[in-house]
């Protein structure tokens, strides 16, 4: 179930499969809206309808959005989502109400293997050792600085 209740065709998470040659290995990373310390999609939006917030929440005022997608191209990451009906933009909130109510976003809460993983970045940094880029599949970090840490071949410390 989608707890934003997204419209059909509109996925603010996908899963990527990916393959290496050496080591043989496959792992899926499920990506959503990194909620970048530089966030391409705020910089680019003319209707001003993106806001950082103090938590880090890259969030969209839905209302400002005009549908002209330059928010869609300006994210490497493909996070904002156009809705072909609609004929506007949206992405992940990071659950901002659910965030601000001490709760975890639905995505945390609800992934059943555990692999999404939220909280302080250095502090998960410490502990899962991750990157914030896997050169040739995701974009290079230092344009957005993602707050995200991708760990697909390491087992996390407990």
């Amino acid at each position: 179930m989608s707890e934003q209740k997204t419209a059909p065709g509109v996925s603010w998470r996908r899963v990527r499969q990916l393959d290496t040659n050496n080591p043989p290995s496959h792992v899926n990373i499920s990506m959503a809206c990194n909620h970048c310390q530089d966030p391409q999609c705020l910089l680019n939006c003319p209707a001003g309808a993106y806001t950082r917030l103090e938590n880090g929440i890259v969030y969209q005022d839905h209302a400002k959005c005009l549908g002209c997608r330059m928010c869609t191209y300006a994210c490497p990451y493909g996070a904002p989502q156009y809705d072909p009906v609609e004929k506007k933009v949206s992405k992940c909130s990071y659950c901002k109400e659910r965030v601000e109510q001490g709760l975890m976003p639905h995505c945390a809460e609800a992934c059943p293997g555990g692999n999404i993983i939220v909280g302080d970045l250095a502090e998960l940094e410490a502990r899962y050792q991750g990157v914030r880029e896997i050169p040739g599949i995701t974009p290079k970090a230092e344009v957005t600085k993602p707050s995200i840490l991708i760990n697909p071949a390491k087992p996390h410390k407990n």
